[in-house]
């Protein structure tokens, strides 16, 4: 059964994913014309502002699993009762703490977002603002639920979960937004998916799995080593929310919401290249935990870290390449000629974060080594640095200045500070993987050749022109690609996957 729960909620996992990719690609468009560019930046700005308060759950989300793996190896069914209930009031507490805080957020909206709204504005802030508050309260003791159906491994129930919530959201908002909802109806739909999460969850762990909470007599000594084990966790949290949360704060009190909603257009496409980071490396998490507690062979460690990162830098650059070649076009299509700077935004974010995602397997690494605190503590210093740097960038380049800042950002941090890093401390052969790297350039030639002459000489500007020479330039990349970058085993690779495909096929 557990094998079944794996398999279905692995395939269900991806399924979501391009369910995101399409609803984003298909119903974003929809929505911008729909809600209009001062509305939908007004919707990115008020989001990015209550994001914030998500830090609240400390990171103690992540922590779950450890805990209720020890205390279920003691065979305690009632140390167990005693942890379900000592997150769920942990949770409840940070609900109440947040609804506390987004009071004091709405009654000092004014001071919050300054001079950069209208009078119209700060009155749809409000309401949404009030919407998103009450809509991220809800998800703290879901969070729990989720941790206790994921620690029983009934992944199918949870995937297929968020595969509905994927398919709904759409469907539920666009008919508010044709009834002229705007962005408070597509915050109402929202908040009615979450209640509506948050009861399946509470109903499957209380009536299927039989979980059951004991809420007194909480462990001191237990919620200390909580703390202790989560606080990076947390620092993490921070780090994210402000590397990809402040451009669009300091562009709504700086410049105005026209720009957070340009900037947001840019920062989605960014959201979407991430989602295809972890595809590869997180089904070899199991393996580097394996290496490091047996032998800790940091020879074996560079292998593996150099295999997987060859095979990310394959599937990223193909998408990183193809959208500096066809991105403008596809951006104003997508959203309108007024979105064209988003285009830029969307490449000063995705072109620096491609170098930590095809190193993603060094964070396993590093939490395997339990040396991943300097990384934290140095992201944090980094992400300080963002705000710095942006406030002037934004003042003198507008948009493009914000995203300038995280750029600088990722830049010093996530790749010239984690290559020194993981060669200095960790032990990682950082030139021996370069190298490997460096051997795909001769395959990235003709690719680049054909994408200069279709941005260059061709002029794209419909949905069939981009669909056709987005499809011959995937050809020429692939088969370039296969032909001078790939080596033995990533051939061998290919081979196996058109094999199972034919045996398939008959």
């Amino acid at each position: 059964m557990r094998i079944d729960q794996r398999k279905s909620g692995v395939v269900l996992s991806y399924f979501s994913q391009v369910i995101h990719i399409l609803s984003g690609i298909i119903y974003t468009p929809i929505m911008l014309r729909l809600l209009g560019q001062s509305e939908y930046g007004l919707y990115q700005l008020v989001s990015s502002v209550v994001s914030y308060l998500s830090l609240l759950s400390l990171g103690f989300a992540a922590s779950y699993m450890r805990f209720y793996s020890r205390a279920k190896a003691k065979n305690d069914e009632n140390e167990v009762s005693k942890l379900n209930g000592m997150y769920l009031t942990i949770f409840i507490v940070m609900s109440v703490v947040c609804i506390l805080c987004g009071f004091v957020m709405v009654n000092n909206i004014y001071a919050l977002f300054d001079s950069g709204l209208t009078e119209n504005e700060y009155g749809t802030a409000k309401v949404l603002m009030i919407l998103m508050v009450f809509n991220l309260a809800l998800t703290f003791p879901n969070s729990v639920f989720e941790a206790i159906t994921s620690a029983h491994e009934r992944f199918f129930f949870q995937k297929m979960l968020d595969v509905c919530q994927a398919l709904l959201n759409p469907f539920l908002t666009l008919p508010l937004l044709l009834l002229g909802g705007g962005s408070v109806g597509m915050v109402c739909v929202t908040t009615f998916l979450t209640i509506a999460k948050l009861s399946v969850n509470v109903w499957f762990s209380l009536k299927k799995i039989k979980i059951k909470f004991i809420l007194k007599n909480i462990n001191f000594g237990l919620l200390k080593e909580m703390w202790i084990f989560t606080f990076y966790i947390f620092l993490n949290q921070i780090i994210d929310q402000v590397n990809w949360g402040v451009g669009k704060f300091l562009l709504g009190r700086m410049v105005g919401t026209v720009a957070v909603a340009i900037f947001g257009l840019g920062a989605q496409i960014n959201t979407m290249y991430l989602l295809f980071s972890g595809s590869i490396s997180n089904v070899f998490i199991p393996k580097v935990n394996r290496i490091v507690a047996v032998t800790d062979d940091n020879n074996e460690l560079t292998n593996l870290f150099i295999k997987i990162g060859r095979l990310q830098f394959i599937v990223l650059t193909l998408i990183l390449s193809g959208f500096v070649f066809l991105g403008k076009p596809f951006m104003v299509l997508w959203g309108g000629i007024e979105y064209a700077d988003s285009y830029y935004v969307a490449l000063l974010l995705i072109i620096p974060v491609t170098i930590p995602l095809i190193q993603n397997i060094g964070i396993e690494i590093q939490r395997a080594k339990n040396m991943h605190k300097v990384r934290s503590i140095v992201y944090f210093f980094m992400a300080i640095g963002n705000v710095i740097v942006s406030i002037p960038l934004i003042e003198r380049f507008g948009v493009i200045g914000s995203a300038m800042g995280t750029c600088l950002s990722l830049i010093c941090g996530n790749i010239i500070f984690m290559n020194l890093y993981y060669h200095k401390r960790i032990g990682l052969d950082m030139i021996r993987f370069w190298k490997e790297i460096i051997r795909f350039i001769p395959a990235l030639i003709v690719p680049g050749i054909i994408g200069f002459c279709i941005m260059k000489f061709v002029n794209v500007d419909g949905i069939f022109e981009i669909t056709v020479f987005a499809g011959i330039y995937t050809i020429v990349y692939c088969i370039s690609m296969y032909l001078l970058g790939c080596n033995a085993d990533e051939k061998k690779l290919v081979a196996d996957v058109v094999n199972k495909i034919r045996k398939h096929a008959q």
